[in-house]
């Protein structure tokens, strides 16, 4: 006999089992709904832009950044390995990448973003470095909002506030 519980959404609850055969035994046991969307990030500062979290999770971006391919960026503990998938929303002139980085900080096989979104994590990953950047040669005022998604497996799904969105990130070097 097994029992299978499904998270409805993100967050913590106790199920408690009862035995139908001896009224006296029971057990609770604590269970974690963890969202989907692997990402961890948050406010964050530097090279003209400037990053807030949205009541919804989603990130807002203002400002204008100093130079192309400059922008902001987080680092977090790699939640998974195997295949994942990178999806989301972007502002016109702005794009986000994931690199993933070895334990001295160097980054292994290439880099995911929308024209590779998915991709098996390489072997050896202990971190991701999550970038947003802008593409423009000569980078224009940005305000607007971005719902990027990382989540296991090769399917985008609708997309959800990470668990995460108070990891404090900074300028993109």
């Amino acid at each position: 006999m097994g029992i299978s519980v499904t998270g409805v959404k993100p967050g913590n609850t106790t199920v408690t089992i009862n035995s139908k055969t001896s009224p006296n035994i029971s057990k609770r046991i604590p269970v974690t709904v963890k969202s989907r969307n692997l990402l961890a990030y948050g406010p964050a500062e530097g090279n003209g832009l400037t990053a807030t979290v949205n009541s919804d999770g989603s990130l807002h971006v203002t400002g204008t950044a100093t130079g192309q391919w400059r922008g902001l960026s987080w680092t977090f503990p790699c939640p998974v390995h195997g295949t994942v998938k990178l999806s989301g929303t972007s502002i016109a002139g702005l794009s986000f990448n994931i690199k993933c980085l070895d334990a001295k900080g160097q980054q292994l096989g290439d880099q995911m973003n929308l024209g590779n979104s998915v991709m098996a994590i390489p072997a050896g990953t202990v971190s991701l470095f999550l970038n947003v950047i802008s593409t423009e040669a000569t980078p224009t005022a940005k305000d607007g909002d971005l719902r990027i998604q990382l989540e296991s497996g090769t399917t985008a799904h609708d997309w959800m506030r990470p668990d995460n969105t108070s990891l404090k990130g900074g300028a993109m070097n």
